[in-house]
């Protein structure tokens, strides 16, 4: 996107943050505070599979004060399955599922931001406000565990787009999930950044006595009004403190997720961020540096250059710094965890941070063997029985 290449130019240059900033406002890229408030992303640009291009310009008739704000509006998604495989060595689960496409959570550096592109939406605010419910993924999932010779394997849900999202509270699909994994003794691994996960909680407990579930919270600041900034619609970080000490209070093995790690942003509250968690009773712990594949990076950018710019170029160069140069590199083996001098310290520091707090010295793992294959659904049966009569 060339005018955030050239505010990024900007940035590095004599002119620094200031005129990277009134670069971006001149492009008319950005979309206005009124229009956007409550969102994450500033910008709003055509998906990359788009054959046209469509820039803001004012010309003069005073329009964009009469353009509506963002609203989330939701569309119904009807896959042909629910089950996600994926082959990533650098990954610890091999299949997931996403309830919803699209997230309103809103977070800046959320890299799942790309996927709306292949809808032909921006990743921008539309992965924001155009969102996509699945409201058929538990009968999806009830018919796909009943297909001969599937194996359980432990399947991860919020590692794409948040399953707790504030459209769950409407749509309700992510209980709806559980209850069939519950079933048919199906492990479940969660991740969330809501405090809602706590609603589901009765099924969650049924399912960790039997050693079937376990919940990890990303919890990224303890800082509010960073978080506010950089996740708008997620809960608070001591909402989400809070739901990590009730989880495992209630006996369901709890992680938190220092996810992402923002060099020169947020890097410094790692060690907080551990003790808080262990204190409210989480026993495991991970941590992913900043990833910004794709469209990701003029997102992040754009809200860097608005929100902190005296931290830009400090914060651009320790991303670099990570990625050779780059603002990303997605090989795999670096793309969690980055690499050089400055992302093996972060790695040690999480080392011993989580060693002194005890933390990941007595992993769970989580069950498959009893696993119930659900039954074939009796409709599909009678369409073969009425094809032999005949």
């Amino acid at each position: 996107m060339e005018p955030i290449s050239k505010a990024d130019s900007a940035a590095f240059s004599s002119g620094r943050a200031a005129m990277a900033n009134a670069m971006l406002d001149r492009s008319a890229m950005r979309v206005s505070e009124n229009r956007r408030r409550g969102r994450g992303s500033g910008i709003n640009p055509s998906g990359r599979y788009e054959t046209e291009r469509r820039v803001a310009f004012d010309d003069g008739w005073q329009t964009f004060e009469d353009l509506p704000p963002f609203k989330t509006e939701v569309q119904i998604e009807r896959p042909r399955s629910i089950i996600t495989r994926n082959t990533s060595p650098d990954i610890s689960f091999d299949r997931s599922i996403n309830p919803y496409r699209g997230c309103e959570h809103g977070c800046v550096y959320c890299f799942a931001r790309p996927t709306h592109s292949y809808m032909g939406l921006s990743a921008g605010l539309d992965f924001e406000a155009k969102l996509f419910a699945k409201p058929d993924a538990p009968d999806l999932l009830e018919r796909e565990l009943a297909r001969p010779g599937y194996q359980a394997q432990t399947i991860a849900i919020g590692t794409n787009t948040d399953p707790y999202q504030p459209v769950e509270r409407k749509w309700r699909v992510m209980r709806r999930i559980l209850e069939v994994l519950e079933a048919h003794g199906h492990p479940v691994a969660i991740v969330t950044k809501s405090a809602m996960v706590l609603r589901d909680i009765d099924i969650l407990e049924r399912m960790a006595r039997r050693g079937l579930a376990k919940v990890a919270l990303s919890v990224t600041t303890l800082d509010r009004a960073l978080a506010r900034s950089m996740e708008p619609r997620a809960a608070t970080p001591q909402r989400r403190l809070e739901a990590i000490r009730s989880l495992s209070q209630s006996g369901i093995p709890t992680s938190v997720m220092v996810a992402p790690v923002i060099p020169g942003l947020n890097d410094h509250e790692m060690e907080r961020i551990l003790d808080s968690a262990a204190a409210a009773g989480a026993s495991e712990a991970g941590f992913i540096i900043l990833r910004l594949p794709a469209e990701v990076a003029p997102v992040f950018k754009e809200w860097l250059l608005s929100r902190y710019p005296d931290s830009y170029r400090h914060v651009m160069s320790l991303v670099r710094s990570m990625r050779g140069g780059k603002d990303y590199d997605a090989d795999w083996g670096k793309r969690m965890t980055g690499s050089g001098p400055y992302a093996w310290q972060i790695g040690r520091r999480f080392e011993i941070a989580a060693a002194r707090l005890g933390l990941n010295t007595r992993k769970q793992p989580l069950r498959s063997d009893l696993f119930v294959p659900a039954k074939p659904n009796a409709d599909q049966l009678s369409l073969f029985d009425n094809a032999e009569a005949a």
